[in-house]
C-alpha cells in the first residue's frame, strides 16, 4: 500500500485504526487492518488489484457519516478513504453539469456554484460533512428532495472502479444516454458494486424566491393531516418537515430561534419558483394549515430569518444532547404520507410501551420519519428496550405499506428486515445483480444483502443504536 500511495497515504497503527472502526451507526465496530488514502484513480486501481491478488476484502469509505453501518469493514481487510480525492474537476453552467471526484463534501459543490446562481439540490442534513461519494453510495435524501428528488435524480454519470481493478464509466455529461440505466443501478448500491471515484452530476438554478412558513400546531395530527392536504391540493412545496415538541426545547436551546416551546408540533413549509405566483402557493399553503388547525403560522420575512430558520432544522439532531440523555438512536422508516398520522401515533404508543422517550424531526412530505430514541447505553436493559422498541417501529412501517429506510441505506442493521420487505424470489434477483458486478463479495462483503448462499437465511442483525448528523 506504501509503493502505491507513500508513507503518509497509510495508517497501521492500532489507535489510528480505531477511528475507522465504525460510521454512524456505533454499536457494530471492527478495525480494518489497514486504511489507505488514494489520490487518484489509478491508485485505487491499484489498491484492488493488490486486495485481489492476495484475497483480502476491501471497501470505500467517504466522510463516516451514514447511519446503518455501511463503513464498517465486517471482514477487516482494506479501507479506501475518499477524503483526499476532493477536486471539483469541472463546473459547465452551460449543459448544466459539474464533474466531482467521490471525496468532494456536499456543500462545497453548492457553494463553488453560488456566484453562477446554481446550486446542488440533494441537501442531506449533514452536507455540510458529508461527501457525494457516499450520497452515491446510499442514494441521500435531504429536506429539499420533496421537489426536486434524491441523489439518483440528479446524478448522470460516473466513474467506477469494479471489483476486479478495471475502469468503467456510466452515463455522462449527456440526459438520457441510449441502453440499460446502469447508473441508477449503481447509486444506492452502498458500495457493493464497486467504488466510485467519480461523479457526474446535475446541477439546478437558484429559484426566483422563496417563501418559508412555520405553521404551529397543537396536535401531531393537525400537523400531519396538514402534509397530506397540501401535497393532495396539487401542491409540491420545496420542503415540509417537522419537528415536535420534545425536539424544539433542545433546538431552541441551542438556537434562540423564538419557537414555541408548547406547541407539539411545527411544520416548516416551504415553496420556491418564479416570483409571480409564488405568493398566491405561501397564500394557499397558509390556508390549508389554518383549516387544519394551526394556531399560528409565522413567515420568514427575510433571507437572513429563512437561513436561521433552516440552520435550525438542519442541525437538529446535533442539539439532542441539550435533553440530558446520554446516548440516542436514529430509525429512518418511510410511510405513505396518509399514513403519517397512524404511525406517529404508534410512535408514542411504543414510548409509553417501552418508557422511553422519543423525539421527532423529520421529512414529513415524502413521509420518511426519523424518530430518535433517547437511553443510556450503560445500562443494559434500557439497550435491550431502545432495539425492541426500533424493532417494532419499523416493523410497523412495513405493516403499513413503507420501508425500513428511506436515505440512510440498508447496511448492516437492517439485513435481518430484507425478507420482510422482498419475497425470496426478488433478493435471489438482487444477490444474481450483485454477483455480476462483485462475483467474489471481495468489496464491501457483508453488507446490505445476505451474503450466504439462501437468501431466506440472511445474517441476522437486530436494529442498533445510532448517532445521527
Amino acid at each position: 500500500m506504501k509503493a502505491i500511495v507513500g508513507a503518509d497515504g497509510v495508517l497501521t497503527h492500532r489507535a489510528e485504526l480505531a477511528v475507522y472502526e465504525c460510521d454512524g451507526f456505533t454499536v457494530e465496530k471492527n478495525k480494518p487492518d489497514v486504511v489507505v488514502f488514494p489520490t487518484t484513480t489509478e491508485q485505487v486501481v491499484r489498491i484492488v488489484k493488490a486486495c485481489n491478488e492476495l484475497d483480502v476484502p476491501f471497501m470505500a469509505r467517504g466522510a463516516g457519516t451514514s447511519l446503518a453501518g455501511g463503513c464498517v469493514p465486517v471482514g477487516g481487510g482494506v479501507m479506501l478513504a475518499l477524503a483526499r480525492m476532493k477536486r471539483i474537476l469541472e463546473v459547465n453552467v452551460r449543459d448544466r453539469y459539474a464533474v466531482v471526484e467521490a471525496g468532494v463534501v456536499n456543500v462545497w459543490l453548492t457553494n463553488q456554484l453560488k456566484s453562477h446562481g446554481y446550486h446542488y439540490a440533494p441537501d442531506p442534513s449533514s452536507q455540510g460533512a458529508c461527501t457525494i461519494g457516499g450520497n452515491v453510495a446510499t442514494n441521500s435524501g435531504g429536506p429539499h428532495t420533496l421537489k426536486y428528488g434524491v441523489t439518483v435524480n440528479h446524478v448522470i454519470g460516473v466513474e467506477m472502479v469494479l471489483p476486479d481493478g478495471s475502469v468503467v464509466v456510466t452515463g455522462g455529461p449527456c440526459d438520457d444516454a441510449p441502453g440499460y440505466d446502469l447508473t441508477g443501478v449503481i447509486v444506492g448500491s452502498e458500495g457493493t458494486f464497486g467504488i466510485v471515484t467519480k461523479t457526474w452530476v446535475r446541477i439546478t438554478r437558484n429559484p426566483e424566491a422563496y417563501r418559508t412558513l412555520l405553521g404551529v400546531f397543537s396536535s401531531i395530527d393537525d400537523a400531519t393531516n396538514t402534509i397530506s392536504d397540501i401535497i393532495g391540493a396539487g401542491i409540491v412545496p420545496a420542503a415540509l418537515e417537522l419537528l415536535d415538541q420534545t425536539i424544539l426545547g433542545a433546538v431552541e436551546a441551542a438556537f434562540k430561534f423564538g419557537f414555541p416551546l408548547d406547541a407539539a408540533a411545527v411544520l416548516i413549509m416551504e415553496v420556491d419558483g418564479l416570483a409571480a405566483g409564488i405568493q398566491e402557493e405561501a397564500d394557499r399553503i397558509e390556508a390549508i394549515a389554518t383549516k387544519n388547525g394551526a394556531r399560528e403560522v409565522r413567515k420568514a420575512n427575510s433571507e437572513a430569518e429563512r437561513l436561521a430558520l433552516w440552520k435550525a432544522r438542519k442541525q437538529a439532531f446535533g442539539t439532542i444532547g441539550r435533553l440530558g440523555y446520554p446516548s440516542y438512536c436514529t430509525q429512518d422508516g418511510v410511510v405513505p404520507r396518509t399514513k403519517l398520522p397512524e404511525i406517529m401515533r404508534f410512535i408514542q404508543g411504543v414510548s409509553k410501551q417501552y418508557g422511553i422517550a422519543i423525539a421527532n424531526v423529520f421529512h414529513a412530505g415524502d413521509g420518511n420519519i426519523h424518530p430518535i430514541l433517547m437511553f443510556d447505553e450503560r445500562d443494559p436493559d434500557q439497550v435491550k428496550r431502545v432495539l425492541e422498541a426500533s424493532g417494532a417501529i419499523l416493523t410497523e412501517c412495513i405493516n403499513l405499506g413503507g420501508s425500513v429506510t428511506g436515505e440512510h441505506g440498508i447496511g448492516v442493521e437492517k439485513l435481518d428486515f430484507m425478507p420482510r420487505l422482498f419475497a425470496p424470489e426478488d433478493l435471489s434477483f438482487m444477490v444474481r445483480l450483485r454477483t455480476a458486478f462483485n462475483p467474489a463479495n471481495r468489496c464491501s462483503p457483508n453488507k446490505m444483502l445476505p451474503t450466504a448462499g439462501a437468501c431466506s437465511e440472511p445474517t441476522q442483525l437486530k436494529p442498533g443504536r445510532r448517532a445521527a448528523v
